[in-house]
């Protein structure tokens, strides 16, 4: 059997091609296995493993890693499911405080309603009260001053008639006729109170 060796140098490509190696006696040597292609027995080995191993995995393994998985999904789906149960059973609770709180405002609105009402009444009866009051108050003083008025009236027509009638004695030299300048200093008075 011939060898041919085959070896890169550079950009050429060298090969060799070699005799049978023959050992002492003249006989040819013989060269080993394949390091590639496996041997008969190694492929029972590996197929005789490969089936065991499927065995195991098909008929004890894998299902128990079934259940196991099962085991799993179903307590992940049941926390799931008590999670759900507890978010509607919390917006419950709040759709319930919700409707209490709004039951509440209403109520307390009535009640700041209904004393609103009633300060707004016992407001009114009080100034009305008062207004009356002041009412009988400014009559009674208006009175005193109409009579304080009159009392000091005729003071002040007395000391009027007295200031004009002297001054007309002055300016004419005889005393005027005390009726007239009366009636006169009656007559400005009047007007000026009427103004």
């Amino acid at each position: 059997m011939l060898i041919a060796t085959v070896t890169h140098a550079g950009s050429s490509l060298l090969m060799t091609v070699l005799r049978p190696q023959t050992g002492a006696t003249g006989e040819e040597v013989k060269i080993g296995p394949s390091p590639i292609v496996p041997e008969l027995k190694e492929l029972a080995w590996t197929l005789g493993a490969f089936v065991i191993f499927a065995l195991l995995m098909r008929y004890f393994l894998y299902p128990r890693l079934r259940k196991g998985m099962e085991s799993r999904y179903d307590s992940i789906q049941r926390d799931h499911d008590g999670a759900d149960a507890t978010r509607q059973s919390a917006k419950a609770e709040i759709a319930n405080y919700q409707a209490d709180l709004a039951g509440v405002r209403a109520e307390a609105a009535a009640h700041v309603d209904a004393a609103r009402r009633e300060l707004e009444g016992e407001r009114a009866t009080r100034i009305s009260a008062v207004n009356a009051e002041i009412a009988t108050k400014r009559a009674a003083a208006t009175e005193k001053a109409d009579a304080a008025r009159a009392a000091v009236q005729s003071h002040i027509e007395s000391a009027v008639n007295d200031v004009a009638s002297r001054a007309i004695e002055l300016a004419v030299g005889k005393a005027p006729d005390a009726a007239v300048v009366q009636r006169v200093v009656s007559d400005v008075m009047s007007v000026g109170a009427a103004r």
